[in-house]
């Protein structure tokens, strides 16, 4: 080290040194402290470190070594001398033989270091908050004049740590307030003297329509009604004269604000007031009631609704088009809802027109594949030659009219579900192909050498017994085992008798809105000609009788006479007549209307003409209350005043 100056040119010294910091701040000032320190002490180098706790580092804020500073310097505190310094909180002296003493510390050797002096930077608390050193190779003997220069400089790098880091709390405070009065809902305005806008928050600047450029500096006046702002003006002076503790206020009945385009909306309000260097500033908080208002007429209009959709709910089972309550069919949507969520394969059974593929839909849709498509194939409609095209795809001239490359269906419902409709009817060979797509999840376009892999979901269905096909060695057993993982049976509509009342009528409304008609609700005897039908061809003959009943109905009524199929037509014919008799004549128009309306006003009010809920009449008759409500309008049935 350099020879010890006398006491005038360390005066001369450490004024030199107090001069080179005062005016710097942050990065600056402590590069200047670390620089003008190993000159001070005429050492190698010296730097400033701020504290990393929960990595148990330390981060130069800067280090000069040699005639350089060396940017972006991070060690572990571990091993080294500045550990001891920190551990003891202590000025640390090392005189010499500082790599001797501590051989865990990796960058001694590198500098050449020989001697060592650190000091602690602790907080108010005792807290630590970095350090502070100088190192040399030379040996460097302890000196009073040493312990005095780190105190001063270790004070001005500790005062200068807690600044920036208070700096930074209030940044970060500040940007907390920002973030809360710029994300509130409410409309926020900050006014000062003679009430003239300060800031407004956006929700502020979207109730008045305006932007907080346009307005600073300018009266609040003009965005309240005249009355409302002396009103404010007068709260204000009574709010001026309360302790500070009692500064906010709730203004009674709200204030009606006016934007920018003229338009009242009336607001609740609040206000504060609050002083800051002295300078008076008034808080008003806005909240919009006109949405509130609108969301309550909203909440009015969707009561009857909700009651409505409650009874739907308890009464019908519906996935999209499949409707029916009957104890058989609530349990194949029991079947449904459990295995939906998986991604296991399903093979549903059931008789031609069951609704196979609604079934699979309604899997589909509530799947983990839902985002992805559902690709249907009709095993029973594509010939033999294609069918391995129409599965997997082709390559261009892999056959005769292969002109272009085409994908099959499996790789269209990658990722997705593949349904395969009617999947009995797939000759063995196909079977075999369609066998290794399920184990193995890979097939082979036609006309490929590269092998495609594929994730998806399979629904396959069937009219036919299966297991007795493999019996009959018409459907590979190993196949028929890889799909018969989760069967479920879609019950006939013969068994589903509870049904055929709701499936009617939902088909009588479909196809009545399409055709532009008014039709009335079936009867309890032509419910009973429906239920007493074998329906063969099950849900999908059902729609066409009451397609073919809407289009020959008159006067607003179905007729099953033509509708039914000859065979039902007989049966009737055997029995009773199909016409309801009143007083030993057929019905007249009028007078089936004069029954029908007694019949509704009976049960309106025996439900004190309460329509839709529990124990309505909608309810009471056993129809939608869109349907009583039409037939109210339909015959002139009006609530008594």
């Amino acid at each position: 080290m350099a020879a010890t100056p006398n006491s005038r040119d360390e005066d001369l010294l450490l004024r030199s040194l107090l001069d080179g910091t005062a005016s710097e701040t942050g990065a600056r000032f402590f590069r200047a402290l670390v620089k003008n320190l190993s000159r001070a002490l005429g050492t190698h180098g010296a730097w400033v470190t701020e504290h990393l706790p929960d990595s148990g580092r330390l981060r130069a804020l800067a280090f000069w070594l040699g005639d350089e500073f060396i940017e972006h310097y991070e060690y572990a505190i571990k091993g080294t001398p500045c550990e001891k310094a920190l551990e003891e909180k202590s000025y640390l002296h090392i005189p010499e033989n500082v790599v001797d003493l501590f051989p865990g510390d990796p960058d001694l050797p590198k500098i050449g270091a020989v001697s060592y002096i650190g000091f602690p930077l602790l907080d108010p608390a005792n807290n630590i908050l970095g350090n502070i050193a100088v190192v040399d190779t030379r040996p460097m003997p302890d000196s009073f004049r040493n312990l005095a220069l780190f105190r001063i400089f270790a004070a001005r790098a500790t005062a200068e740590l807690l600044r920036l880091r208070a700096e930074a709390e209030l940044r970060g405070r500040e940007e907390k307030l920002r973030g809360v009065f710029n994300g509130a809902m409410d409309a926020i305005v900050e006014l000062y003297r003679e009430f003239r806008i300060t800031m407004l928050n956006p929700s502020a600047q979207r109730l008045f329509g305006t932007r907080v450029d346009k307005v600073l500096s300018t009266a609040f006046k003009p965005f309240l009604l005249r009355e409302d702002y002396d009103r404010l003006a007068g709260i204000i002076r009574k709010l001026e004269t309360q302790p500070k503790t009692r500064r906010n206020i709730w203004i009674p009945e709200g204030l009606t604000t006016i934007t920018a385009h003229g338009e009242k909306v009336r607001a609740e309000a609040t206000l504060s007031h609050y002083d800051m260097n002295g300078a008076l500033f008034y808080a008003l908080i806005l909240r919009d009631v006109n949405k509130r208002y609108e969301a309550e007429k909203l909440i009015d209009s969707l009561r009857d609704e909700t009651y409505y959709l409650r009874d739907e709910i308890r009464t019908l089972y519906n996935h999209g088009d499949i409707i029916g309550r009957s104890k058989v069919f609530r349990r194949t949507l029991q079947l449904v809802a459990e295995v939906a969520p998986t991604d296991s394969t399903v093979l549903i059974y059931g008789e031609t027109g069951t609704g196979k593929e609604l079934i699979a839909r309604a899997i589909h849709a509530a799947g983990p594949r839902k985002d992805r498509p559902m690709v249907t194939v009709n095993c029973a409609a594509i010939p033999e030659t294609l069918m391995e095209s129409e599965f997997f795809g082709h390559e261009k001239g892999a056959f005769t009219g292969a002109t272009q490359r085409r994908e099959g269906r499996f790789s269209l419902a990658d990722n997705g579900t593949i349904f395969l409709d009617e999947v009995g009817e797939l000759n063995l060979e196909m079977q075999a192909k369609l066998l290794r797509v399920l184990q193995e999840g890979e097939f082979a376009p036609v006309g490929s050498s590269r092998t495609r892999r594929i994730d998806v979901r399979v629904i396959a269905a069937t009219n036919r017994d299966l297991s007795l096909a493999v019996q009959e060695g018409k459907f590979r057993p190993d196949l028929y085992y890889r799909l018969n993982v989760f069967p479920i049976t879609v019950p006939p509509l013969r068994e589903r008798g509870d049904d055929i009342g709701l499936l009617a009528a939902y088909f009588i409304e479909k196809n009545a809105t399409r055709m532009g008609r008014q039709i009335t609700p079936l009867a309890p005897d032509l419910i009973d000609r429906l239920k007493s039908y074998d329906w063969p061809g099950n849900v999908r003959e059902l729609q066409n009788v009451i397609e073919r009943g809407v289009i020959t109905a008159r006067h607003g009524r179905i007729s099953l006479d033509t509708a039914l199929p000859y065979a039902a037509r007989l049966e009737d014919a055997a029995g009773s007549p199909p016409e309801t008799i009143f007083s030993g004549n057929i019905l007249t128009v009028d007078q089936f209307q004069q029954l029908e309306r007694d019949n509704l006003i009976r049960a309106l009010q025996k439900s004190q003409w309460r329509v839709a809920g529990k124990n309505g009449a909608a309810q009471i008759l056993g129809m939608p209350p869109s349907t009583l409500q039409s037939r109210m309008k339909a015959l002139g049935i009006k609530k008594p005043v």
